[in-house]
């Protein structure tokens, strides 16, 4: 891949999370040439919808990035379902290029019901939220869009909540839910996403959304 072609890369955290969870990923992808930069969510304990933390990503792509820079939006947990509502409902689909979500609960986790929180609830299976985002699901089509997710996630249960019907699905059988940002295996899958070529017709589809 081109150096000068690379897009920037924005990280967004899980619940419970700031951007210091990033301090393998990000300086790994920067040594690799990437122009990386994060947020934290506030707050990111589950009280705030993630429709309003998704707010604070368009916020700070505004104060981060020029109006027509495009770039790479990378969700851990919780972050990967902020990160799509940005892009779904926020206007992030003319923007972004790649997503790539990691252990992400894209059709809610059983854990949610362990607080009774108005994020923790939008992750809960078949929740208002999510049926809404998943409904026009199509629409990541897109752009490029990977799940990375592993079978042994006892946060995303059941795991394969993380599996999506568009995109790329990509199994890693790291053993833990936080290790799936420092783990090495992800990490390349990480890369992999990154370096994948844009679709052929992704301008196309850009320049119809600016019409809309």
């Amino acid at each position: 891949m081109n150096f000068s072609a690379r897009n920037p890369v924005l990280l967004v955290h899980g619940i419970n999370d700031t951007r210091a969870i990033f301090q393998r990923m990000a300086p790994y992808l920067t040594d690799l040439g990437w122009s990386v930069y994060d947020l934290d969510l506030i707050p990111s304990d589950g009280y705030l919808g993630l429709d309003q933390l998704g707010k604070q990503v368009a916020d700070c792509v505004a104060q981060t990035f020029a109006p027509e820079q495009p770039f790479d939006l990378i969700g851990f947990s919780m972050g990967g379902i902020v990160s799509r509502y940005y892009v779904q409902r926020l206007g992030g689909i003319d923007r972004v290029q790649r997503l790539i979500t990691i252990a992400s609960p894209h059709n809610g986790t059983w854990i949610a019901y362990a607080l009774d929180r108005l994020g923790s609830i939008q992750m809960r299976p078949n929740s208002a939220f999510l049926q809404d985002l998943n409904r026009d699901i199509a629409m990541l089509n897109q752009l490029n869009f990977t799940s990375i997710w592993t079978p042994f996630d006892l946060m995303i249960v059941p795991a394969n909540s993380s599996q999506m019907p568009v995109g790329k699905n990509v199994q890693v059988p790291v053993l833990t839910h936080a290790t799936m940002i420092t783990e090495p295996r992800s990490l390349v899958e990480v890369v992999a996403a990154l370096s994948e070529p844009l679709k052929q017709n992704r301008q196309f589809v850009r320049s119809q959304n600016y019409q809309k």
